[in-house]
């Protein structure tokens, strides 16, 4: 059986334990722009008083363009990763996209996430999960915009053959025609009984994919976060950034990090109320 609740770094996640915040900017752009929204994260996170894990990319493969800015690259992004991990005593994600890049991520991070494009990849999700277990780290699992949250049984059963139950999903929106993805939040609980804690991204799900690079709603940010709270999910993926509409990825549906600390006390506040009951 899947852990529940889910050790994520010296976190726990699930089985009733705080909500869990993935924050962080879509990609590493440099050292210094990295660190220094971790090390915000990391006040906003002891001033709070919340659970929360630093997010960022090395490689965004999955660029509409060709021409689009990646990152820095598995090398150079590992060690951005290994830097502030070390800096701000935050645990750390980011995703792969192949399976030989599954074991130096494991080392450097304490998170590794499977794009949602990704999760039927049996080679990559089992190098993921076999590469976690083996440095003590945990998966993330991104559902598929095309798959049924009750069909990601087959990713938990990939990781737990692979060697790890320490496993997290991810839910992020589904295709609804073209240029639009809609969010019905029975998959929050419907993947939670599954027996794994539930992520929702806040920030992808208000994407709108397609045309000449992807645009986004990042008004509806905040209204789909609170939407997931109220239906249950264990943690919020919520990517952000100084200056997204500068940003070199994903700018429209980050939200702007001086705007990041109501909208985590809205969803707390939530929270406390749904316990209470």
């Amino acid at each position: 059986m899947p852990d529940n609740p889910v050790a994520v770094g010296n976190y726990l996640c699930g089985g009733g334990a705080p909500l869990l915040f993935i924050a962080g900017p879509c990609v590493i752009e440099s050292l210094d722009h990295a660190l220094g929204v971790a090390l915000r994260l990391r006040d906003l996170a002891e001033t709070l008083g919340i659970p929360l894990v630093f997010k960022s990319s090395f490689d965004k493969a999955n660029r509409t363009s060709g021409k689009s800015f990646r990152g820095p690259g598995l090398e150079r992004g590992l060690a951005i990763l290994q830097t502030i991990r070390e800096r701000t005593g935050l645990p750390t994600l980011t995703d792969v996209h192949t399976a030989d890049q599954a074991e130096p991520a494991a080392q450097a991070c304490n998170v590794l996430q499977i794009p949602a494009f990704l999760a039927r990849q049996t080679d990559l999700v089992e190098a993921v999960a076999a590469a976690t277990a083996r440095h003590g780290g945990t998966v993330n699992v991104k559902k598929p915009q095309f798959v049924a949250p009750e069909d990601m049984v087959h990713a938990v059963k990939k990781c737990e053959a692979s060697g790890n139950s320490k496993i997290l999903l991810t839910e992020r929106g589904a295709c609804f025609g073209y240029h639009r993805l809609v969010n019905d939040m029975r998959a929050i609980p419907e993947m939670q009984s599954l027996g794994v804690p539930v992520i929702f991204d806040a920030t992808h799900s208000v994407q709108l994919p397609g045309g000449e690079k992807t645009g986004g709603q990042r008004h509806m940010i905040a209204t789909l976060a609170r939407s997931a709270v109220a239906a249950g999910c264990d943690g919020v993926f919520l990517e952000t950034h100084p200056d997204p509409d500068n940003a070199p990825s994903d700018g429209p549906n980050m939200l702007p990090l001086d705007q990041l600390a109501p909208v985590v006390r809205s969803l707390l506040r939530l929270r406390a109320a749904l316990l209470a009951e």
